[in-house]
């Protein structure tokens, strides 16, 4: 009777397995023993969201808002632009601020382009200089001849 009391103590305390602690360490004549750098992978860290550190990026990634022109602006720029339009052949030389959107969040930031205009489409309201640059004419805020 004692032995089973001892027994069942034993289970109790947590020694279910006490009868197997001082049975000799078991080596696999048919597996060989994993090289420690191999048994190290298998406590490494993995993402166990994917994902997540890059959208956690762009959300801190900051954008500007749209500057909204007045009247006397608009005029301004809408002049130098009939002026370029007409001297096209000749590929003014320009210096030009612009708003570029977001593709991913409300916002954008602001650009500058330097250099000959090329073309002016004004159905699709672009204006694209020589280097291949392609400006929206509706998000220029400033353009300088130069």
């Amino acid at each position: 009777m004692e032995k089973k009391e001892t027994l069942f103590m034993n289970q109790e305390k947590g020694y279910k397995y006490r009868d197997m602690l001082d049975l000799p360490h078991h080596i696999s004549k048919t597996h060989p023993p994993m090289p420690i750098p191999d048994r190290a992978a298998q406590f490494a860290p993995f993402a166990a969201l994917t994902g997540h550190h890059e959208a956690v990026k762009e959300t801190a990634r900051l954008t500007g808002t749209r500057i909204e022109l007045d009247e006397y602006c608009k005029a301004a720029v809408d002049r130098t632009l009939q002026t370029i339009r007409e001297q096209l052949k000749e590929e003014p030389h320009v210096l030009i601020t612009y708003f570029v959107p977001d593709e991913k969040k409300t916002g954008g930031s602001y650009e500058t382009a330097a250099g000959c205009v090329k073309k002016m489409d004004e159905y699709h309201r672009i204006l694209t200089l020589t280097d291949g640059i392609r400006i929206p004419i509706d998000e220029i805020i400033e353009i300088e001849r130069q």
